[in-house]
C-alpha cells in the first residue's frame, strides 16, 4: 500500500542531505542512485546510502530508493534493506522488476517496488509489468518517455501528454494497484503552477507526487490532503447511504447517491489517514 503523498528526490551524492530530508515535510524521500549519481560516483554514493541506511536514527519519513536499470544488481544489494520502505526501479522492464522482486524475496523483506514508466514498450505493457510480485504501483518518467516516443512537449501536445498519464491511471486501477504517483517539475521556484498541476494530477486520479525540491513538497501535501468541507460532505454521503441500507437515496441537494458515488467519498476519507 502506498500510503505517502510526496516523495522527495535526494542525490545519493549528498549524504549531508539525507537526515534533514528524512526529518522534513515528506513523507518519503528516494535517495536517488540513478540519473543523481555521475558514473564515477556511482560505488561512493552506494557506499554512503548503505552507512546512512545502517545508522539510521532519526527523521519520520519513509525511505525509498531509485535503482538504475544499467547498475541494477549493485543497486539492489544497497536498496533491499529492513530501513527502506520501497525501491523506485527507474526505465522498469517485466526483467528489471522480477529481478527486484526476486531478491526482496531472497531477502524475507517487505519491500514495495513502484515501477517508472519511461518507455514505449513499458507503456504498452504495463498489465505484464503490474502481474510481478511486489509492485505496489507506478510513477512515469515525463522526460524520457516522451524522448522515446519522439513528441515534443508543447501546448499543442498537452493533450497528448495527457493521455499517455490517464494511461497510466487506466493501466492501475485495471490491475487492481494503488493509483500511481505523478511525476515532478523542475521548474521548482514557479509554486504557484506547481500548485495547479498538483490539482490536475489529483483530478486525473494521482494520489502522489514526486519532488526535486524540498518547497514543493508542502504544495503536493496541501493538494493531497482533503479539506475540512471535502470530509464533512463525504461522511453525510457515506451516512446517508449506509441509513438507506444500500437503497436509493439522495443527499442534501437532491441528487441521486448511489455506490459510485459513495466510494468516491470512501476514498477521499480515507486519504484524510495519510500521514500529515
Amino acid at each position: 500500500m502506498i500510503d505517502a503523498r510526496s516523495f522527495l528526490y535526494v542525490p545519493a551524492v549528498k549524504p549531508a542531505l539525507f537526515d534533514k530530508a528524512a526529518s522534513g515535510p515528506a513523507d518519503a524521500i528516494i535517495l536517488d542512485l540513478e540519473d543523481a549519481v555521475p558514473l564515477q560516483h556511482k560505488e561512493t554514493a552506494r557506499r554512503d546510502v548503505a552507512a546512512w541506511l545502517d545508522d539510521r536514527t532519526g527523521g519520520t519519513a519513509q525511505v525509498w530508493v531509485r535503482v538504475s536499470p544499467d547498475f541494477l544488481d549493485a543497486d539492489l544489494d544497497v536498496a533491499v534493506h529492513p530501513s527502506v520502505t520501497g525501491i523506485v526501479v527507474a526505465k522498469c522492464s517485466q526483467d528489471g522488476l522480477e529481478r527486484t522482486a526476486d531478491e526482496i524475496s531472497d531477502r524475507g523483506t517487505a519491500t514495495l517496488v513502484v515501477g517508472l514508466i519511461e518507455t514505449a514498450y513499458a507503456l504498452r505493457h504495463l498489465d505484464r509489468l503490474a502481474a510481478v510480485p511486489g509492485v505496489a504501483t507506478f510513477g512515469i518518467g515525463e522526460v524520457d518517455l516522451l524522448a522515446d516516443l519522439r513528441i515534443t512537449r508543447s501546448t499543442g501536445t498537452q493533450h497528448v501528454v495527457d493521455a499517455l498519464r490517464l494511461d497510466v491511471v487506466i493501466g492501475c486501477a485495471a490491475a487492481g494497484l494503488a493509483a500511481p504517483i505523478a511525476p515532478t517539475s523542475t521548474n521548482f521556484r514557479d509554486l504557484d503552477e506547481f500548485a495547479r498541476t498538483t490539482a490536475a494530477f489529483v483530478e486525473l486520479g494521482f494520489r502522489a507526487r514526486t519532488a526535486v525540491h524540498p518547497g514543493q513538497v508542502p504544495v503536493i501535501n496541501d493538494a493531497l490532503t482533503p479539506s475540512d468541507d471535502q470530509l464533512d460532505v463525504a461522511r453525510r454521503l457515506v451516512d446517508l447511504f449506509d441509513r438507506a441500507a444500500g437503497g436509493p437515496t439522495v443527499d442534501d441537494d437532491g441528487r441521486f447517491v448511489d455506490e459510485a458515488v459513495v466510494r468516491g467519498a470512501r476514498e477521499l476519507l480515507a486519504r484524510a489517514h495519510r500521514p500529515a
